[in-house]
């Protein structure tokens, strides 16, 4: 006789959830830790598009306002803009709307525990966890949650209960020093965010070359390369750069070079001229990363930097040299 499934909701340890923030994020989490059993008391929306949000994913869960949600729940969780988190925790602070005992629970990235100071003077069991995803805000975040890392911080007394939420809702517990979630937020923001500014000039780019559908024309190529960058990432040794492939891995100057002519040309029709600037910082870093790597030569790297700083063919300081191997 098979056993029968155990209702999350009959799970000891059960915490009535309220959200503060129906965006993207807490929507979605406020979602995936109703699923792991916590039942969602109050959550918050102001905008329309927020309330449209707590409709899908927190049907039935009353829409009240902050300080309410505040007063219902025995986790709090704050899913705010960066900005607006320190402001928020020192006003409800104020009119004493922490109760001694709540965990409260904030999202950003940028921040620890330290920014919970107010709420902590009250009694309250502060947590920071942050998960390492873009969030769409719908349904489809859910899944994706699953092995999702989350940055963890807390003191160390309680770091076991930020952990097991996190495992709660599916994702891989990390924990990270108080002192490292600047550093940490800034290196997400860095690889996520530009990223999508990079896909977006040189989709840009290949509009303007004629190419009719510039996203599926990049979709396999960048694919391949993301993948295989995380994965020499992650084998070690010298890291993602082995996954460079092009002109600068080839050392291949005179290319370089028709490339920043081209783009430049786009930038003095188009005014894009971001994307042949956004070209010659990634090729110099490029180039300082292989050389350092041992995937190009001295020489190689000098011709480059030279093309990447306005030297025609990379030959009037450095010589005539031929291109690598790929």
């Amino acid at each position: 006789m098979s056993a029968q499934p155990v209702d999350p909701a009959a799970r000891p340890g059960r915490l009535g959830v309220g959200v503060v923030g129906a965006g993207r994020v807490g929507a979605v989490l406020g979602s995936a830790l109703r699923a792991a059993g916590h039942p969602v008391v109050a959550v918050s929306a102001v905008s329309q598009e927020s309330r449209d949000r707590a409709d899908a994913l927190l049907p039935g869960v009353p829409v009240v306002d902050v300080p309410e949600v505040v007063r219902r729940a025995e986790l709090v969780l704050l899913a705010v803009p960066d900005d607006a988190l320190a402001p928020l925790v020192a006003g409800l602070a104020e009119v004493g709307a922490w109760q001694a005992g709540q965990l409260v629970v904030h999202t950003s990235g940028r921040f620890g525990t330290d920014v919970l100071t107010p709420a902590r003077t009250a009694g309250v069991i502060p947590l920071a966890l942050h998960p390492a995803m873009t969030f769409t805000g719908t349904s489809l975040d859910l899944a994706r949650l699953e092995g999702c890392p989350f940055a963890v911080t807390a003191p160390a007394p309680v770091l076991p209960i930020g952990q097991a939420l996190v495992v709660e809702v599916g994702g891989e517990p990390v924990v990270l020093a108080e002192d490292a979630r600047p550093l940490y937020h800034a290196a997400l923001a860095h690889g996520a965010n530009h990223l999508v500014v990079l896909v977006a000039q040189a989709a840009q780019a290949l509009a303007a070359a004629g190419v009719d559908d510039p996203g599926r024309m990049l979709r396999p190529l960048l694919e391949a390369a993301l993948d295989t960058a995380l994965r020499a990432e992650s084998a070690g040794g010298a890291g993602a750069i082995t996954a460079l492939t092009g002109p600068v891995r080839r050392g291949d100057a005179g290319t370089v070079e028709q490339h920043l002519e081209q783009l430049t040309a786009l930038g003095g029709r188009t005014g894009a001229v971001d994307v042949v600037g956004g070209y010659r910082a990634l090729a110099r870093a490029a180039t300082a990363r292989s050389l350092a790597a041992g995937l190009v030569d001295a020489a190689a790297a000098q011709r480059l930097l030279d093309v990447l700083a306005g030297a025609p063919d990379g030959r009037s300081q450095t010589g005539d040299g031929g291109p690598q191997e790929d």
